[in-house]
């Protein structure tokens, strides 16, 4: 069934018409940083009364502001901090493990948004990856992992992992995923891995998962106008020319800049709206699944074999299996 949404729909739209889905859910997101996706996505979810909202970020002031504008509007919404550092293995675990103590049955939906862009010189992440492979993808597959538990204890759980149309860029670089250290390194290649990485966690996760409930969904939010963008120049860093040369034609210019109310509709419609238990492991971009025909979703962004080969290499890097 064709999603009736589009491109300009919102998650205030989203949320009128799916409050029925999450009035009553636990819900955890992580980047929830003011002004940014994930603090805007907390905050239109929670006009449809969430039995609790569990927000996680790097930051603690920075996640208490987000927290207490929610709960300013929402006084009757149960809201809860987790301090979450994507970037270190070892904080995902501490964070992982404090949630697992938690006196909290189940978490309903889980929605990985936190992430970096473009990061302009290579750094290594505690455990020695690059930063946005770290960030964007290592820590969510560990902090998702260790906590499926809570996530598949829900009648219907989710996982909803944030994408993007930036995944074009590289496919995942299974022969160097580290650069070479440093020497080879391009901040759009390496965040082009990182979100490819993020599609296919989505596809493994509804394939191991899916006999057991779950529903795991990526997405492209759109180009919205956050703090994600710190390091790009008026060309948006050379993306548009290297689009082309990677034989992209179709290129990053004209875009089509959304307000952050346009740019979490995505959100909103994979964490909750019932058409996506039939698209298990898909890819969404405009409240729909992406079309490769009209989209740009490039063929290593949707392999299962792929998905299966970054599995087996990241239980390797992060140190421990996950036989689900």
């Amino acid at each position: 069934m064709a999603s009736r949404y589009n491109a300009q729909s919102t998650s205030t739209e989203l949320v009128n018409d799916l409050a029925a889905q999450i009035k009553g859910k636990v819900i955890l997101v992580t980047g929830v940083s003011p002004g940014g996706l994930g603090a805007a996505f907390a905050e239109a979810v929670a006009k449809a009364h969430p039995a609790e909202l569990i927000l996680a970020g790097r930051n603690p002031a920075r996640l208490r502001e987000t927290a207490n504008t929610v709960t300013a509007a929402n006084p009757n919404v149960k809201v809860r901090d987790l301090t979450l550092d994507l970037g270190s293995l070892a904080k995902v675990r501490e964070a992982a493990a404090e949630v697992n103590s938690w006196d909290l049955e189940h978490i309903d939906v889980l929605v990985n948004n936190a992430g970096i862009m473009a990061s302009p010189k290579f750094v290594r992440s505690p455990e020695g990856f690059e930063s946005q492979l770290a960030t964007n993808y290592l820590g969510p597959y560990l902090f998702t992992n260790l906590i499926i538990g809570k996530v598949l204890a829900a009648k219907k759980p989710r996982v909803v992992i944030v994408s993007s149309d930036g995944h074009r860029l590289h496919s995942f670089r299974f022969h160097d995923h580290n650069f070479q250290d440093g020497e080879l390194y391009n901040m759009w290649y390496a965040y082009g891995q990182s979100k490819t990485a993020n599609m296919l966690n989505a596809l493994s996760l509804a394939e191991r998962l899916g006999p057991r409930g779950l529903v795991a969904a990526s997405l492209h939010p759109g180009v919205i106008g956050t703090n994600l963008a710190n390091h790009m120049d008026e060309e948006f860093g050379g993306l548009g020319r290297l689009d082309k040369e990677l034989g992209n034609q179709e290129g990053f210019g004209g875009l089509a800049w959304k307000s952050l109310d346009q740019g979490t509709a995505t959100h909103v419609y994979a964490a909750f709206h019932p058409d996506v238990e039939a698209n298990n492991g898909a890819y969404f971009q405009d409240c729909h699944v992406a079309d490769p025909w009209v989209n740009t979703v490039k063929p290593w962004g949707t392999s299962t074999v792929e998905a299966e080969k970054l599995w087996k290499l990241s239980e390797k890097l992060v140190g421990q299996e996950f036989d689900f």
